[in-house]
């Protein structure tokens, strides 16, 4: 039992070996008929309400008046002042008006017909990668592949030297696989973010030092140039507001996109038929890409606090209570998709959560389309024949739900 004698069912979604075997989607379909705001125990760390169907997910999200992400972050587990401090900084752990004094100006930057523009550059590293992996044939394709795209995408995109982006991708590793000691090692998740916060500080600072000493000339046609000039509720974006910025960006972009790719062709590989619907008609891709987010989403979820008293499912919630949108539960949701345990590539609509909703609804989210669909339209394009060649290993964590290692014998 947990708060106030609430069922926490025989799941501990909080726990990050809790699915290193899979993800238990009987348990969880049986607890959203049963009881779709479940409460979770957390060791060492007062526990929190699960968010399991789609509708109340929808719920928390939008109701950012009642379920704050600034009050306690993004994670099931408290953090200490500091780095709650740090990651209030970022867009995603902002509400509004915050948020939105911040988004707003740079929803433009990120609109799909800018994405689009770079297609060419995202096809070319594409088929860069591809090239070096065929040269390989036996891969390991999270990081041996996969890895490489977003990488690449986000320093160019920012304009980050090509040196530093080999570590920029180490240190948004550490910080997303912190719960896996085969990734992290070691290493200290704070002082990984604020290695990056201070590179991108430090970046910053010799951008508009350089504006400075000559005026002149022409300023790098990139992210960081538009994000620098733009105004947040009239004062320009400061260094210290930009470093909180570039870690959302580089950790999100390469650990979701690494994920939905990895985990795309996992569960491709897993229904073969579909596979080679996509090779006969590669126009289904964008559709494949939305169900393999559904199907795979790369987090499981985004916590939320209350910031009063309220009611959810039924569900007494008092204010201070934490409560995660379990986005691996609803996208399967009974009462929202037909067949919901069925990997469909032709699926439409598909109202997936993995992208989140609401006002802090991913403002990435048409790069992301975008690199998922060049990328298996490359993949598929490259390789006629793709085979798993040993057993997929799963990371270990309560957030990311992803793989670690998906060995993969690419043959032309």
């Amino acid at each position: 039992m947990g708060a106030d004698g609430a069922a926490t069912g025989g799941l501990r979604l909080g726990d990050p070996d809790a699915f290193l075997d899979g993800v238990p989607f009987e348990e969880l379909a049986e607890l959203r008929r049963s009881t779709p705001v479940l409460w979770q125990d957390l060791d060492g760390q007062p526990g929190f309400w699960a968010v399991l169907r789609h509708a109340d997910v929808v719920t928390v999200a939008r109701r950012t008046d009642v379920f704050s992400a600034s009050l306690g972050g993004i994670v099931v587990e408290d953090m200490d002042p500091e780095t709650l401090e740090m990651v209030r900084g970022m867009l995603l752990a902002m509400d509004p008006p915050r948020h939105n004094v911040y988004r707003t100006p740079l929803a433009d930057t990120f609109r799909a017909a800018v994405m689009a523009t770079l297609e060419p550059t995202i096809r070319s590293i594409c088929r860069e990668i591809m090239e070096r992996a065929a040269e390989q044939v036996d891969v390991e394709f999270v990081h041996d592949v996969t890895s490489a795209l977003p990488t690449r995408v986000i320093g160019q995109l920012m304009g980050v030297p090509e040196a530093d982006w080999d570590r920029l991708h180490e240190l948004a590793q550490q910080q997303a696989a912190g719960q896996d000691p085969d990734l992290a090692g070691d290493a200290d998740l704070s002082a990984a973010s604020i290695e990056m916060a201070m590179y991108a500080i430090e970046f910053a600072a010799e951008r508009r030092a350089a504006a400075e000493r000559h005026p002149d000339a022409e300023p790098p046609a990139d992210l960081t140039t538009l994000v620098l000039a733009q105004e947040f509720d009239g004062v320009p974006m400061n260094e210290i507001d930009f470093g909180s910025f570039f870690v959302q960006l580089v950790t999100a972009g390469n650990d979701t996109s690494r994920t939905m790719l990895s985990s795309g062709l996992q569960v491709l590989l897993e229904h073969p038929e579909q596979l080679e619907a996509l090779r006969g008609d590669p126009t289904g891709i964008p559709v494949a890409v939305e169900e393999i987010l559904r199907y795979a989403n790369p987090l499981h979820y985004f916590r939320r606090t209350a910031t009063c008293d309220t009611e959810l499912g039924g569900v007494a919630i008092a204010a201070g209570d934490k409560v995660a949108m379990y986005y691996t539960s609803a996208n399967r949701d009974e009462l929202v998709f037909d067949q919901p345990e069925r990997f469909d590539v032709t699926r439409s609509p598909n109202p997936h959560l993995s992208f989140g909703i609401g006002s802090h609804f991913c403002l990435g989210v048409h790069l992301a389309r975008l690199e998922g669909r060049v990328f298996f339209e490359e993949l598929l394009a490259a390789f006629p024949e793709i085979e798993l060649a040993g057993p997929p290993v799963r990371i270990r964590s309560n957030l990311n739900n992803g793989l670690k290692q998906l060995p993969v014998r690419l043959l032309r």
